[in-house]
């Protein structure tokens, strides 16, 4: 009920469709971000919102954009929306969108509030779209880069997006292997089959 009030509340306020058409593109919202139907609204109280997504199942990511950008857009009209990816994004990730510019008060981690822009500056992003992928339990005192996964800057490809998503879903990070040796061994063990 509390997520229809949020959804209800967004789109009212800010004019912003969260839902995507039928073609599965987002709706461009007058935030000027795209807002997939995987979007989640919430109060952006990440340690509320970690809780959430654990207690659903799911892994919190955090996506971070700004109007304008042609790498977001990309993102959201050509990568997102893939099937596979689009259904692990759905069933697998509790994913919220943070406004590089916006003035939204998120709540870190560590407990301290600030609007987007002074979180994304603090968490040292300077690029989108980056997604910051958060662990299932941030120590104490730790903002969300500093407790990240894996922080992922840039537009990529279908292939080596379905990997990132299957690599933080998986944990096959908690063995040691980077993405990057993972991503090899992935094109390794595809060529073999």
């Amino acid at each position: 009920m509390r997520r229809l009030a949020l959804i209800l509340s967004a789109a009212l306020l800010t004019g912003t469709a969260a839902l995507a058409d039928a073609g599965g593109v987002p709706r461009l919202g007058d935030d000027g971000l795209y807002h997939p139907a995987w979007e989640q609204e919430t109060f952006k109280n990440l340690p509320d919102d970690l809780a959430e997504a654990k207690a659903s199942g799911k892994r919190l990511l955090i996506i971070v954009e700004q109007r304008g950008c042609i790498y977001c857009k990309k993102m959201e009209t050509e990568v997102f929306p893939d099937p596979a990816i689009d259904r692990m994004l759905t069933d697998d990730y509790f994913a919220l969108k943070i406004n590089m510019w916006g003035d939204t008060e998120v709540t870190d981690f560590d407990g301290k509030v600030l609007s987007e822009k002074e979180a994304v500056r603090r968490w040292g992003i300077n690029f989108t779209p980056t997604m910051i992928f958060v662990p299932e339990t941030v120590p104490e005192g730790k903002t969300a880069a500093q407790a990240a996964v894996i922080m992922m800057p840039g537009a990529f490809g279908k292939g080596t997006t379905r990997a990132l998503l299957t690599y933080v879903k998986t944990d096959a990070y908690k063995d040691g292997q980077g993405f990057q040796a993972y991503l090899q061994s992935q094109a390794k063990a595809e060529k073999s089959d």
